[in-house]
């Protein structure tokens, strides 16, 4: 909590803080907090207003849904679920064999190459040799 907080919340640090401020100024300072104090609780009533008309909605909505003989589960039950992301992709086809460590492994062509067959092109083999 800050100090100014803490001052705001107990009275006798706000009696303390506000006994040297001229009664002008104190004044000034009760009409700045009355118009927050107002805006404030008219945003939370707004908000409140909001719920409750919502709430009242879904009732109605529920009342509605039960007279016809459908009951609100069914709705969200029976509803598609919505896809969040797209679909993977399936993998690339091997395009290349190589042998390492005595077994046989397949690249895709697609990233960094494998050290075997980067070990043979150094030593002047063509990378088509590794062709599937």
């Amino acid at each position: 909590m800050t100090e100014f907080l803490k001052t705001l919340l107990n009275i006798r640090s706000l009696r303390a803080a506000l006994r040297d401020l001229p009664f002008e100024q104190l004044e000034e300072v009760k009409e700045k907090f009355d118009q927050v104090y107002a805006e404030l609780f008219a945003a939370t009533e707004k908000e409140r207003a909001e719920q409750e008309e919502h709430q009242r909605k879904l009732a109605e909505f529920s009342d509605m849904l039960k007279q016809a003989g459908i009951d609100p589960r069914d709705l969200v039950s029976s509803s598609a679920p919505v896809a969040s992301s797209k679909p993977k992709r399936t993998p690339r086809p091997a395009k290349y064999k190589y042998q390492e460590d005595g077994q046989e492994k397949t690249w895709t062509g697609q990233g960094r190459m494998p050290k075997a067959i980067a070990e043979q092109v150094a030593l002047g083999k063509n990378l088509d040799d590794f062709l599937i």
